[in-house]
């Protein structure tokens, strides 16, 4: 086996670049699985995550994923279903061609743990933060990986558990040719990242309490591991070896050996390299990548990962949005002198403060940000136009999103006031 080397990780990212006749597009859906009071379905009991689990084993044809006696994630035909620490149901779909694919398979899920939940009190909600449960009374998923988590970021920010057992979000993924592709792509990504944020922004509760936040959610990740999470530089001003020495600059919070997770104790990758006697093999540098949570994350593919959980409509809009970005050179070409003057205005730090505090009414250089959305957002759906026609009409829940010139979270705001109990509140926010 070769050993790993920074210039081995280089050669690797590399190699990832795809043409752009096989570019797909890939995206994750998590999602709440809460009582009629807002509690969230425990892993253990009838019913719980882990009965859901083997009853989409048994019936559906999942195969488990396992951790000493206890299930920790299910796969089938390129798909997986993961946990969260608290609980929270994620479906990691398929790539697919078009964001019909895509969206054809999450609908499919959405009916089925529909159908499996249905009589039992509990449902799938669709928010960016639980709304009702305090954090220290929401179990842990027993899984190894959370244990160590759970005890290295609490030194690291003062909402890291909240992220952990509290948060859902909405995220894609896109493939990339070469290195300035990839760069060009991840720069547009990073530079829109507060827009990302203010559209999709959908949390603005705790504990049955407005927070102040149209995305609590955004906000929780500035308090989480500043060395681990955001925008770093490496990212802003991309290259693959920028990125790598990022990532090997990043403190590890754990490796696996033998099964079992071990506290890393912030050694970094770098170091670990120069270990004589165990170095890391591929698999420890998998792990490693998983651990690190930017507002951007680059492995095979690029995934933008700033938008919080929301509906299917508005998460189809948001795969098409970036799809429409990503996947047409025209719109690359107009985005990027958008993005320089929108980047004009205040630190990256300021923009993204703005955006999850006020979503799109928030004001950048004098404008609400739903008027650069409204800029963005059209670029994105001549593109489509263009270049992928089939999946213009996705974009739709979008424009009139942006168009209101409010987030989500101000309609979760408003249902909240307006609630007759926690359930109807909760069947108005599900994931379809």
């Amino acid at each position: 086996m070769t050993r790993l080397t920074r210039d081995t990780l280089l050669e690797d990212y590399h190699s990832y670049g795809v043409p752009s006749d096989r570019w797909r597009v890939g995206a994750e859906f998590e999602r709440h699985l809460l009582d009629d009071n807002g509690i969230p379905l425990p892993y253990f009991g009838e019913p719980g995550v882990r009965w859901l689990m083997d009853r989409l084993v048994e019936e559906d044809g999942w195969e488990r994923e396992m951790e000493g006696d206890h299930p920790i994630a299910l796969l089938k035909d390129g798909a997986s279903v993961t946990l969260e620490p608290g609980g929270q149901f994620e479906l990691s779909g398929a790539p697919y061609t078009d964001v019909k694919g895509v969206d054809a398979e999450l609908a499919a899920f959405n009916r089925r743990v529909d159908e499996l939940l249905e009589g039992t009190g509990y449902h799938q909600v669709a928010l960016g933060f639980t709304p009702v449960a305090a954090i220290p009374d929401i179990p842990w998923v027993p899984k190894g990986r959370y244990s160590v988590m759970r005890d290295h970021l609490k030194e690291t920010g003062k909402l890291a558990h909240h992220m952990m057992k509290g948060t859902c979000a909405t995220q894609a993924s896109f493939d990339f040719a070469d290195e300035a592709d990839c760069a060009r792509k991840v720069q547009l990504a990073v530079g829109f990242g507060p827009l990302t944020t203010a559209m999709f922004a959908n949390s603005p509760l705790e504990k049955g309490a407005s927070t102040g936040m149209a995305s609590f959610r955004g906000h929780i990740w500035t308090q989480t591991d500043p060395r681990r999470t955001g925008f770093p530089e490496a990212a802003t001003s991309f290259s693959f070896e920028s990125w790598v020495d990022y990532l090997l600059d990043v403190p590890m919070m754990f490796i696996k050996r033998g099964g079992t997770y071990h506290w890393a104790r912030g050694r970094t990758f770098r170091d670990w390299l120069e270990d004589p006697v165990d170095p890391p093999d591929a698999h420890d540098w998998d792990l490693h990548l998983t651990s690190v949570f930017p507002e951007v994350r680059i492995k095979r593919t690029i995934e933008v990962r700033g938008a919080d959980c929301v509906p299917r409509p508005l998460a189809m809009a948001f795969t098409a949005l970036f799809e429409g970005l990503f996947y047409c050179g025209q719109a690359r070409d107009e985005a990027e002198e958008l993005e320089e003057r929108f980047l004009t205005h205040g630190t990256k730090e300021e923009r993204f403060e703005v955006a999850c505090r006020s979503g799109l009414a928030g004001q950048v250089g004098g404008r609400p940000l739903a008027a650069w959305a409204e800029e963005l957002v059209d670029i994105a759906g001549r593109s489509l136009d263009r270049c992928r026609p089939g999946d213009r009409a996705f974009l739709a829940p979008l424009v009139r999103q942006v168009e209101s010139g409010e987030s989500p979270a101000a309609a979760v705001l408003r249902a909240w006031e307006g609630r007759t109990d926690v359930r109807s509140f909760l069947l108005q926010h599900g994931m379809e």
